[in-house]
């Protein structure tokens, strides 16, 4: 359930183990968040359809347009399936609950983002969100945050600003994480170099308006750390005008509404952060959850990631079901 990059890579590694394998996809076109959450400047889709034909090839079926937990519920897919795998994503966004927050032109990343995606593909978008002649702000400092910076050079922005609340990283490896962690320093991204401000420490308190309802201004603080904590800096507040606010804070769990819901009620367990649970990290990573015959894996199961993370728990995933499916086909047979 989900076509993003773990759902595929578990399809594919299932189809060649010689199962018949269904993908399930809310969306109209298979691909998740590498078709509709990373841009084209980025990845351009023709290599996503190169990999549908290819799986296709291999037996994969493909139905669109189906949201499980609303269009069909997951009891009938376990009653038809051997095995489901859940990978869904990790799509609720992390909001900012700070007065002005419904004021018009306040849009969160993924709900702008795949607008752009849609309409490059050729689709024709009613109210579509753009940044043309606009004063935008991002905030969040991450890599959705950089799509957002690159989406709106080439819609035409008046101009760009992104607000990060943590402090500018160093310009070389900060001695804090050595090899082989992460490298904690400045990181800029093509979209940066194309143009943007970029402003660090910096906490938003308000989103101001006109009389239409529109956001016109941010009222921002800089801040700090101290003791481990950030704090604002007294006297230090200031305006920034924006036409439109896109926010890019992160992903907290998965949508709950419909397949997480109905599979809760079932039993199924989540995690401290609200990700689905599932045995890992022990001798055997199985990556099954709580319920019988139900897998996860990628963001849904570790939070926001990375690709190549969901990718990599994808296949693992995969080759988890298939030994436990061959498992019982063994019993079956000596019984």
């Amino acid at each position: 359930i989900g076509s993003g990059p773990a759902g595929l890579a578990a399809a594919q590694q299932l189809a060649r183990f010689g199962h018949s394998v269904t993908v399930y996809e809310k969306n109209d076109k298979i691909g998740g968040l590498l078709r509709y959450g990373i841009p084209d400047f980025k990845l351009e889709k023709h290599y996503i359809d190169r990999r549908l034909e290819q799986m296709k090839a291999e037996g994969v079926n493909f139905l669109t347009s189906c949201n499980v937990g609303v269009d069909i519920s997951i009891k009938e897919l376990l009653d038809q399936y051997d095995s489901i795998i859940l990978a869904g994503g990790c799509e609720h966004p992390s909001d900012i609950s700070i007065p002005g927050r419904n004021l018009k032109g306040i849009h969160f990343a993924m709900e702008y983002l795949p607008q752009q995606n849609r309409v490059n593909a050729g689709e024709s978008l009613q109210n579509q969100i753009s940044a043309k002649n606009k004063n935008v702000i991002i905030i969040g400092g991450g890599d959705t945050g950089s799509d957002c910076v690159g989406t709106a050079n080439r819609q035409g922005a008046l101009s760009i600003t992104q607000l990060e609340l943590l402090p500018q990283p160093p310009a070389k490896r900060s001695e804090s994480t050595p090899w082989p962690y992460w490298a904690l320093m400045l990181r800029t991204s093509s979209s940066h170099e194309e143009g943007v401000v970029r402003k660090w420490s910096i906490n938003t308190k308000e989103f101001k308006g006109n009389d239409k309802g529109e956001v016109t201004a941010l009222h921002c603080i800089k801040v700090k750390m101290e003791n481990g904590k950030i704090v604002d800096i007294p006297t230090s507040d200031f305006e920034l005008p924006a036409d439109l606010v896109l926010i890019a804070a992160g992903f907290v769990h998965p949508v709950k509404n419909g397949l997480i819901s109905e599979l809760v009620e079932s039993g199924m367990e989540l995690d401290a952060r609200g990700n689905v649970n599932a045995k890992f990290g022990d001798e055997e990573d199985t990556f099954k959850t709580n319920l019988d015959k139900v897998y996860t894996c990628g963001d849904m199961r570790r939070g926001q990631s990375l690709v190549v993370w969901a990718i990599s728990e994808g296949r693992k995933c995969a080759a988890s079901v298939h030994k436990a499916l061959m498992a019982e086909k063994y019993e079956e047979a000596a019984a």
